[in-house]
Order: C-alpha cells, then structure tokens, then sequence
C-alpha cells in the first residue's frame, strides 16, 4: 500500500497549536532543533500512532505536539539509553520533585562551579547509579527524581551537552565553559511535564528494533540514529557503553524497510557518510519500499577544532512526498 494514502489513518480536526510551546529540556548530541523546518516538510498529513525510537532531546516530539499534530494519537518514545528515559520518566511522573532537586543543584552551583560540578558526578550521580545497577545493566526503571535532576543539571553544565560513559558505564563528561548556564528552566519543565500529562506517550527503555512488535500500517515513525562517522576521526559513539557501528546501520536500514513495507510512514536522519549513502541513497532495496534519500544543509556544533564546526549536509531519508513546511 503506498504509506501516502489516507484509508483507514486519523488525523485531528483541525489541530490547534500550542499558545507557550513545550520546548527539549536537553542538550543532546545531534539535537534536530535547527533542522526542523527540513523535517516538517516530510510530515506525513495523516498517520496513527507516533513513534520515535531514538527519542534523544524529542525535538520532532515537540514540534509535533506543539502544533496539535499527536492529539488523540498513541505515542511511543523510546531510546536504548537508560538515564534518558529514566529521566523522561521522572519528569514526566514526578515533576515537582524533580525541581525542587534540580534548584537545589542550580545553588550549589552558583556557588562553586567547579567543585559542584566533580562532587556531584563522581561522588553522587555515578555512585547512585552503580547502586541501581543489575546483572543486566543499568536500567530505567531504578531512576529517580533526584538522580534525574543530577542527570539534567550535568547536561546543562557539562561540555557541550554531551552524554558520554566510558567502558566501565561511567559518567565522564568534563564541565563545559558557561559563565552563567541555565540549569533549572522551571517554566519550560512544567510545559514538558504538562505535554506528557496530557498526551501520555508511553516512554521506554527499548532498543530500535522492538518497534516491528509496534508498528501498525499508518503509523508515523521518525529515527535518528547516531550518526555515521563522515571521517575516521569523527567518531562520537559512546553514548552508551555499547558502540552503534556499521552492522547497527545495517540492521537498522532493515527494519525501516520493513516498516515501509508494512505501510508505515519513514522519516529517517543521517550523515552523508558513504555507508549510509549505500544503504539508501540509491540502493534498490531501499528504493523499492519506496524511499529516498535527499540531502539537507545543517549546522554541525560538535567537533573538538572549532575552525571544522559549520554547515554540512545530512541525508533525510523518507517515504513521504515532500510537501510546504
């Protein structure tokens, strides 16, 4: 079935949007923020459920539902990194506690950047999460509000926004330069925490490929995936202690054409590197189920020699016909 058509998907009449936007509470490596409107073009007009399985900051979550687009719709967010998804949790079922811990963590800061910033990640975050750690890992489920604030206040503070874990799982981002960083955003957290009342997205700990167990015909999906490395030096995996290499491309370029093929709607992200541009740029299989890919300009921020920040082209790879954002 061609994942264009309209039979049998909702759409909400006439979706109002959101008066004061609900905005990501996180910096995150490869936020989509700036490369929304590229992405809004390929919104498909109509779908069922919504799904993001590498859900990061939720930009396109956001975007979404600030415009009114996932009223009445079952949404799913999920995302392999554990303290990502225990924090959404927390925020989401917890939120005044949440804040309450993370003003505290804003005090200590303002008193003792440096200090405060290593007490609290060596000394209390990677401590408290060793002591919910199991045989299997580290595990959502064991978050809570006070290790989520710890987890926000060392994102807005640390370098870059990174998440990054050695091969021991441990926390080991140094702090960024910021003379005066915003570390609780109360207004904006009480958006968030409204936005996930009121639409109640199911949010989980969950790799890529659970979504096949997901996904019905009509669904929208959005992936963004770690990205490529567009050089041998450009490699940022260690978002988790696992790494997402050339076979997790792979893999993943097998699962979205068999949600294509299910009738599903794809929007996918990555870079230009040359492995992605043969899984879909151009390679029949992904051409057959109705994909292609085009490339976008967007502003790359991460990279350790400042001269190499800059524009740079992504792929967008969808099944949805390009529309006016």
């Amino acid at each position: 079935m061609d994942p264009g058509a309209t039979t049998g998907t909702t759409a909400p009449e006439a979706p109002k949007p959101v008066l004061r936007p609900a905005r990501p509470f996180l910096k995150w490596a490869g936020g989509k923020r700036q490369l929304l409107p590229a992405l809004r073009s390929f919104y498909p007009e109509r779908f069922r459920a919504y799904h993001e399985p590498f859900v990061g900051s939720g930009a396109v979550f956001f975007d979404l539902a600030n415009a009114g687009r996932l009223q009445g719709h079952r949404v799913r967010l999920a995302d392999v990194n554990p303290d990502l998804i225990g924090c959404w949790q927390r925020l989401c079922d917890e939120p005044e506690a949440l804040i309450a811990h993370l003003e505290d963590l804003a005090r200590g800061h303002r008193a003792s950047p440096a200090a405060h910033y290593r007490r609290v990640r060596d000394r209390q975050f990677n401590p408290a999460r060793e002591r919910i750690r199991n045989g299997t890992g580290l595990r959502s489920a064991g978050y809570t509000a006070q290790l989520a604030a710890m987890f926000i206040y060392l994102n807005r503070t640390g370098f870059n926004g990174l998440f990054r874990v050695n091969g021991q799982g441990r926390f080991n981002v140094p702090q960024g330069r910021y003379a005066n960083p915003r570390i609780c955003d109360e207004p904006n957290l009480r958006r968030v925490a409204e936005t996930l009342s009121e639409l109640r997205p199911a949010i989980e700990q969950a790799t890529y490929p659970s979504v096949l167990a997901e996904a019905s015909e009509g669904d929208f999906f959005y992936f963004d995936p770690p990205y490529a490395p567009i050089s041998p030096t450009a490699h940022f995996t260690s978002y988790t202690a696992d790494r997402f290499g050339a076979d997790d491309q792979q893999a993943l370029q097998r699962v979205v054409i068999a949600l294509a093929e299910r009738g599903c709607h794809l929007l996918l992200s990555n870079s230009t590197a040359p492995e992605i541009a043969e899984l879909y740029d151009g390679n029949r299989e992904a051409e057959r189920a109705g994909l292609r890919a085009r490339q976008v300009p967007a502003r790359r921020a991460i990279n350790s020699n400042p001269e190499r920040r800059g524009l740079v082209m992504e792929y967008l790879i969808t099944n949805v016909p390009e529309r006016a954002a």
